[in-house]
């Protein structure tokens, strides 16, 4: 009998456990180019992919390593220029 409450106990103590799970968090769109450079910059430091990056930036130009553009200057941070890790994550970069 002592069993069968062990393993009934387990058994809810697991389900309990797995409906904790945590959904991914979808990041809210930031429309327009880059005003707040401290909000940008706290982002950056999460390590986004470039879909992460896309998503939460629309209106910003993420220029890929190889990528062609154009060579007008930008000032308005509407183009950003990423430095990748190993695993294609964003780490760092510039705007143009």
């Amino acid at each position: 009998m002592q069993r069968f409450i062990a393993l009934a106990v387990l058994a809810v103590a697991m389900m309990l456990g797995a409906c904790q799970a945590t959904t991914p968090v979808t990041p809210t769109p930031v429309h327009g180019f880059v005003t707040d450079m401290k909000a940008f910059d706290t982002f950056i430091a999460t390590h986004p992919t470039p879909e992460q990056f896309r998503a939460t930036y629309p209106d910003v130009q993420l220029v890929m390593p190889g990528s062609i553009t154009t060579m007008e200057f930008r000032s308005n941070n509407s183009r950003y220029y990423p430095q990748l890790d190993k695993d294609g994550r964003i780490i760092g970069g510039h705007f143009s």
